[in-house]
């Protein structure tokens, strides 16, 4: 990656981004206009973390135009100190949120299903092998077998959850005015070009989980296709350990997901 700091116009343009906050329905959303007040803020106090903060708020605006979308979910992270890395296939539907996971690797032909509102508020899955004898089972998405190889629940996946989470964070972090902020302009996820914003704290802090935290967001159709968050290193010279990765590749975006695509009756699947 090749590093392309910030200009000042750029810096001071996140007044133009908080002015124009992102909607969801018509309405603005509790979360994106409470980012784009951390931009109004950030840029007002002259923070670094402004630059980054306005990249977000932005990348929220332009999701507002994506209904739904289907990729290939990369997911890698440290699970109660073991690494866990998943390659799914994905599909999201925003209204009602809506998701269907099918899983690649590790666990191929496993699926779950997600629908806001439905099924008692749980997720539908099942196994394969010995474990599909089960059949489909339903689970509470905070409970402790749904998030056995997850740091987070399936109602926090998605490219506008990923990008609310660390803007959010990032707002937490304007109270540090000693964090590293680098800009790299022409950036790769794949074959993908992307902007990337990267902040990097310069020792632990109570209540800081992150060392180094990284939004990519593609520069041909500016969305968020990747966030990194890694731990901090054990010592001067040791890399920092990976705490998450979340990549979406092979993104389409308004491809009309139904009702169906999200329904244990798919003929396409294997519930």
């Amino acid at each position: 990656m090749s590093l392309n700091l910030p200009t000042r116009r750029e810096f001071l343009g996140g007044l133009l981004a908080a002015g124009s906050v992102g909607v969801l329905g018509g309405v603005a959303s509790a979360a994106d206009t409470r980012i784009a007040a951390l931009v109004a803020g950030a840029t007002r106090t002259g923070h670094d973390l402004a630059p980054p903060l306005r990249l977000a708020s932005e990348t929220l605006q332009r999701l507002d135009e994506v209904k739904d979308y289907s990729a290939t979910f990369f997911k890698h992270e440290n699970v109660r100190g073991g690494q866990v890395i998943h390659n799914m296939n994905l599909k999201v539907r925003e209204k009602p949120f809506s998701v269907y996971l099918g899983f690649l690797k590790p666990h191929t032909g496993r699926e779950v299903i997600y629908v806001a509102g439905q099924n008692g508020g749980n997720l539908l899955a099942h196994g394969t092998g010995i474990e599909k004898i089960a059949g489909t089972v339903s689970i509470a998405p905070n409970s402790a077998q749904a998030l056995e190889e997850s740091r987070y629940p399936i109602t926090k996946i998605g490219m506008r959850n990923m990008v609310t989470a660390i803007a959010t964070q990032w707002g937490t972090d304007l109270k540090y005015n000693d964090l590293q902020v680098k800009y790299y302009a022409n950036a790769k996820v794949g074959n993908v070009s992307c902007r990337v914003y990267e902040s990097t704290q310069p020792r632990p802090r109570k209540g800081v989980v992150f060392y180094r935290s990284r939004l990519y967001v593609t520069r041909e159709t500016e969305l968020p296709v990747r966030v990194e968050q890694f731990g901090f290193p054990s010592g001067k010279g040791v890399r920092p350990p990976m705490i998450e990765q979340y990549t979406y590749m092979d993104l389409k975006t308004n491809i009309g997901l139904r009702d169906i695509d999200f329904s244990t009756s798919n003929p396409s699947y294997d519930y």
